[in-house]
């Protein structure tokens, strides 16, 4: 189905506009998968706050023109599936990298973060980040510690007289 000139300005601005907002991008080849299969990676994606498009390349370079993925824009080549970021950085990485688990056929070929490429083999490293929730309860449990540590000393002091009291009077009621 061929576009004109108006739907393909949309298309341009509607993965644009995604692509300013998103935390990291992701380009994938689906050469060779059904549209059953497809259908099912978008449902995860949407369920984790990823947005996917297939978009044609020269589309997918203008959309990507003005934001910090245009660096992705010599690696559009090719039939690709775009994948965005939208709730964390990792949240992309972790749909493609299970959806790719099941599927030979699904390879991820370029990834950017923060403004820069990496290399596609480091949807691995990518995926293990930290959802925004989860980086906030480390950072807690790191804060927590110390007081905690603080509170059981200053705590063990007067545990620790009373002890001594006890064997002192234990020793003396022996003697």
């Amino acid at each position: 189905m061929a576009l004109n000139f108006a739907q393909k300005e949309a298309i341009v601005a509607e993965v644009a506009q995604v692509a300013k907002s998103a935390y990291s991008a992701i380009g994938a080849e689906y050469r060779g998968l059904t549209v059953e299969q497809l259908t099912k990676l978008r449902v995860e994606a949407r369920k984790a706050g990823v947005y996917i498009r297939v978009v044609k390349n020269t589309l997918a370079q203008r959309a990507l023109e003005d934001t910090d993925f245009a660096c992705m824009r010599e690696g559009l080549t090719g039939p690709l599936i775009l994948a965005f970021s939208q709730a964390d950085p990792g949240s992309a990485a972790r749909v493609l990298e299970a959806f790719a688990k099941d599927h030979d056929k699904f390879k991820v070929r370029l990834i950017a973060l923060g403004g820069k490429l990496l290399d596609p083999s480091e949807i691995g490293n990518l995926a293990k980040m930290p959802t925004y929730d989860q980086a906030i309860s480390l950072l807690m449990s790191v804060m927590k510690a110390p007081v905690q540590k603080l509170a059981a000393t200053i705590n063990e002091v007067p545990g620790k007289l009373v002890r001594t009291i006890a064997a002192i009077r234990d020793a003396k009621e022996a003697a």
